[in-house]
């Protein structure tokens, strides 16, 4: 399995020539008027069979970027055949500040896939843990701010106990809003391993990852 970070959350993950992408950011200017720098080069030429949205912000919705005739699993909660959408909330007080978030869980490649969105609740209740049930390979926000931050992250890792992380949504070079990897990478002990590039074949790595930002 191919997994390709295009930055902040979105991902494009495929086997045997199928593709499933995942959160999609659009044209972020806008954000400049606020100090908040998003310099991810624009998803362009890309395509999927299926589509998934975890919450309904510019840096994640964006579905008109994404070609072809996707599946589209949009900012909702509920069993759809083999995708499982996980309501949960996208900080610590209910959802009343940013709103709803999804957790998505889901095969793929012979492995069990979860992203978490911007995950911001203070730790997973124990319906959602179940809902997730085992894990192979997650994608877990640790930029803090407006989701976990670094430490709080890492508990959430070792009470999943994935094969394989992916951390996303932290400050790199083009974003300058959200935490650097650095608390994380120190609560789980130091043991992430930085790849020099934006993509990886999952099944061929362990542990924590720390993928490149694209350029």
């Amino acid at each position: 399995m191919l997994i390709r970070w295009y930055g902040q959350s979105a991902f494009l993950l495929e086997h045997d020539g199928t593709t499933v992408f995942i959160d999609p950011f659009g044209d972020m200017s806008g954000m400049e008027a606020r100090g908040w720098e998003f310099d991810y080069p624009a998803i362009e030429g890309v395509s999927a069979d299926l589509l998934l949205v975890t919450h309904e912000h510019r840096d994640h919705n964006a579905v008109e970027v994404i070609g072809g005739d996707p599946r589209t699993i949009r900012s909702t909660a509920g069993t759809f055949d083999d995708v499982v959408a996980i309501a949960s909330e996208h900080d610590e007080v209910a959802g009343t500040q940013r709103g709803p978030n999804t957790i998505f869980s889901f095969e793929f490649g012979g492995a069990r896939i979860c992203h978490f969105g911007d995950f911001g609740q203070r730790a997973l209740r124990p319906e959602q843990l179940q809902a997730i049930g085992k894990v192979d390979v997650l994608f877990m926000p640790i930029g803090g701010g407006v989701t976990l931050d670094g430490v709080a992250a890492a508990e959430v890792v070792s009470e999943l106990e994935p094969r394989l992380v992916v951390p996303m949504h932290y400050r790199t070079e083009a974003i300058n809003f959200l935490d650097p990897p650095d608390a994380f990478i120190e609560a789980v002990g130091g043991d992430v391993v930085r790849i020099p590039g934006n993509e990886l074949a999952g099944e061929e790595h362990e542990g924590a990852v720390l993928l490149s930002p694209p350029s």
